[in-house]
């Protein structure tokens, strides 16, 4: 006679979580750097150098955050008959302003610093005016960015000598040839569209103005 066969089942135990793939969300600690202190590069830069270069980046970072977004609340609310040329235009200066941010930051962390990221530690440090919260005419508008172009440009202009005197190249030719040249630039395209100039008839020259010869 056979035996009947005995069916045997096999059970699966649930296998433990993997601790090393359950994300620890909830965190806190203390800054590991704080705001103001440098840590030593291998750059061949004195710290004094390098501190001082962190503290005037910072203060043309703060700027070019606080010009980027002035370019974008005017790109909202800009209005009237250049509406869509200024739309167009105010957005591609942000994005131009958006990119020496980057330039900027990188450069103080390269430094071995630590850069303004936060709106309010931004607004803390810029020197550039607030404008109001609501929307102003287009004269005003570009009035307020040349005004804050101008204030970048000077302090950049001050802080490249004071890096080219120091030995600081990298910071010296950043502030040359990335921010002084592309705010000189988007200047230049702002200024003209305030000229008071007429749109459909010359105006007859009178004497002591310029002639062609």
């Amino acid at each position: 006679m056979k035996s009947a066969a005995v069916k045997t089942t096999t059970t699966h135990s649930k296998p433990a979580p993997v601790s090393s793939a359950t994300p620890l969300a909830i965190q806190s600690g203390g800054e590991i750097q704080c705001y103001g202190e440098v840590v030593p590069m291998p750059i061949g830069l004195e710290e004094s150098v390098t501190k001082q270069s962190v503290e005037n980046l910072n203060l043309v970072l703060a700027n070019t955050i606080t010009l980027k977004e002035l370019y974008k609340k005017h790109h909202w609310q800009v209005s009237g008959p250049t509406f869509y040329s200024l739309h167009l235009l105010f957005d591609k200066h942000y994005a131009e302003q958006d990119a020496l941010v980057d330039m900027i930051a990188e450069r103080i962390m390269l430094l071995g610093g630590i850069s303004l990221a936060m709106g309010g530690h931004v607004a803390d440090v810029s020197t550039i005016p607030c404008p109001p919260r609501g929307r102003e005419e287009v004269p005003v508008q570009i009035s307020r960015l040349l005004h804050a172009h101008e204030i970048l440009l000077k302090e950049s202009r001050q802080f490249a000598k004071e890096a080219a005197d120091a030995g600081d190249d990298g910071t010296n030719d950043l502030l040359v040839s990335n921010v002084v040249r592309t705010n000189e630039l988007q200047v230049w395209f702002l200024a003209e569209h305030v000229v008071d100039s007429p749109l459909v008839r010359a105006q007859t020259p009178s004497n002591g103005d310029c002639a062609v010869v």
